[in-house]
């Protein structure tokens, strides 16, 4: 019955439809990707975020603080399993004054099926090809350059620096590793959900400490 009443609205929906790019949004907003090669297909293309969302983050000074993070996500899936992103962190709560923004790519690795719900399934994120930061405020340059890092140039606002493989003790990144991302990945009604961020802050960076629950979804770009 359910699925009766969706595709019935997608019909209607259709209806109202002009041109080729609004009827394959109105199609895709009805559909429940399941199955894995499902997934993958359903998940290229463009996801940001609805608004500005709130994130516990580890503190990294080292005592045990955990910090709110304003931060808005930009994510992009690509043929042969790539994939571009960019997050925004922000020092209010409704994105008005940027602090810091990072640019990472690289592959993903599919995994299993999550347990959190029929659909979801394990992905890793490696991001071998880019990570970067850029400054936005002399706040994030102040906090970057207080931990002296060998192989980095002064922090500047508004200067783009490769941390890629690259130490980096305020992240807990080391020399020469390949920072790996392990999360999980879900849609429904034409949402993107990740893994929702551990109340402690800690991140995704082992595989155990895989997200068990759904994030704040992410809204499909579409170019009507």
């Amino acid at each position: 019955m359910k699925k009766f009443i969706l595709l019935s609205l997608a019909v209607m929906t259709l209806s109202f439809c002009s041109g080729p790019s609004k009827r394959a949004m109105a199609i895709h907003m009805v559909q429940e990707p399941v199955t894995l090669n499902e997934v993958k297909a359903y998940a290229l293309g463009e996801w940001v975020s609805l608004s500005t969302e709130l994130r516990p983050t580890e503190d990294r000074t080292g005592k045990g603080k955990i910090q709110p993070t304003f931060l808005t996500r930009n994510f992009k899936f690509m043929d042969k399993d790539k994939f571009a992103g960019t997050i925004t962190m922000y020092a209010d709560p409704y994105g008005k004054t940027p602090l810091m923004i990072f640019d990472f790519r690289g592959v993903v690795k599919w995994g299993k099926e999550h347990p959190i719900v029929k659909g979801a399934w394990e992905i890793d994120y490696t991001l071998n090809s880019e990570f970067a930061l850029t400054p936005k405020h002399p706040l994030a340059v102040k906090m970057l350059n207080s931990v002296p890092t060998a192989g980095l140039k002064k922090f500047q606002v508004n200067v783009k620096q490769s941390i890629l493989k690259k130490a980096f003790p305020m992240f807990n990144i080391i020399k020469n590793q390949i920072v790996t991302d392990y999360d999980l990945i879900y849609f429904k009604n034409g949402l993107l959900f990740m893994g929702a961020k551990h109340v402690d802050g800690t991140p995704f960076d082992k595989p155990e400490r895989r997200p068990q629950q759904l994030q704040i979804p992410l809204l499909k770009v579409y170019n009507l």
